[in-house]
């Protein structure tokens, strides 16, 4: 009978995401539970000597799939290679990353598997020897508990729903599997956009900018403060649409789902598709000239004045208690 936790430690460029430590201290907490082993697999080229790394975050054996192929993500080669990392594996559970790559890849590897899925995972549970994950529906209004009925359960947890697993020393079992794919498109090249930027679907903190920035030049303003706070910078779909911010900045239900311990919302109202991609985050802040507006009903913290006045006064106050 199938046993233990299988996780998809993402890499990229040979450094794995952060999602994939979070992956590996809930999978170790579902497998003990589950009386059985915790796996990972890795994917990509020369990718063996970083495989083995996981071993000191408690992965007990490492499936490890090497070759030209995998070089870059494909949806295909990937899906193939995972696919078969989890038959071999023979685990009761699957856990990805519900990010770009884990939501591209994840349906796919499900769909070859002949299993369901839950997508976005923002709790998992262990009850009478089956995973229950916990997702979001209506846009985050509500939340369902959802039970699997095949094997193995496969769930993309969403990025900062868990800790990092802490690194305690150990080593793991590599297994190589060699997989054969030839894939009906080759991906020939990346262009890397934010080069340099804190990725925002795994910030620990997030300044945002809506349309009362009023100008492209003035997410400068909000820059100087995520710099002090090492902070990424996003946006609502309204200042993208106005031309004020690049898309990958956008945060909300037609742009990335985030969930940071800080979300600073600037001159943003509170459109529910933009609460739907920033409702879970732990602590909101937020700052707007209209006592009125919907950000206020979610925030934890709300300023009523001219975010032009009150983010330059952030920067300093935050630069005079970082120095003590």
């Amino acid at each position: 009978m199938a046993s233990g936790v299988l996780i998809f430690a993402e890499q990229r460029e040979g450094k794995f995401r952060k999602v994939a430590f979070e992956l590996l201290n809930i999978g170790k907490q579902i497998a003990d539970k589950l009386g059985g082993p915790l796996s990972a697999v890795v994917v990509g080229k020369g990718i063996k000597d970083l495989a083995s790394s996981l071993g000191k975050y408690g992965a007990q054996k490492v499936y490890v799939i090497d070759g030209d192929q995998f070089a870059l993500y494909s949806t295909e080669a990937y899906a193939s290679a995972v696919a078969e990392a989890a038959k071999k594996a023979d685990a009761a559970v699957l856990l990805t990353g519900n990010t770009a790559m884990g939501k591209d890849l994840t349906p796919r590897v499900a769909a070859k598997l002949g299993v369901g899925m839950a997508t976005d995972c923002t709790a998992l549970e262990v009850e009478g020897g089956k995973l229950i994950a916990t997702r979001p529906v209506y846009s985050g209004k509500c939340y369902l508990k959802v039970e699997f009925a095949g094997t193995p359960a496969v769930a993309s947890v969403r990025p900062n729903t868990y800790p990092t697993a802490s690194e305690a020393g150990g080593t793991a079992e590599l297994v190589e599997i060699s997989v054969s794919v030839e894939p009906k498109a080759k991906v020939k090249e990346v262009i890397k956009t934010g080069e340099g930027k804190i990725e925002l679907t795994e910030a620990e903190r997030i300044v945002s900018g809506g349309r009362g920035i009023k100008d492209k030049a003035n997410f400068k303003i909000l820059e100087e403060l995520a710099s002090v706070i090492k902070a990424a910078v996003g946006a609502s779909r309204a200042a993208v649409d106005s031309g004020y911010a690049t898309v990958d900045m956008q945060v909300g239900q037609t742009g990335k789902i985030v969930n940071p311990t800080l979300y600073m919302a600037f001159g943003i109202s509170g459109a529910i598709q933009h609460l739907a991609g920033m409702r879970t985050s732990k602590v909101i802040v937020a700052v707007n000239k209209d006592p009125e507006a919907p950000i206020f009903q979610k925030a934890d913290y709300g300023i009523v004045d001219d975010l032009f006045k009150v983010a330059p006064i952030m920067t300093e106050e935050f630069k005079k208690l970082l120095k003590e």
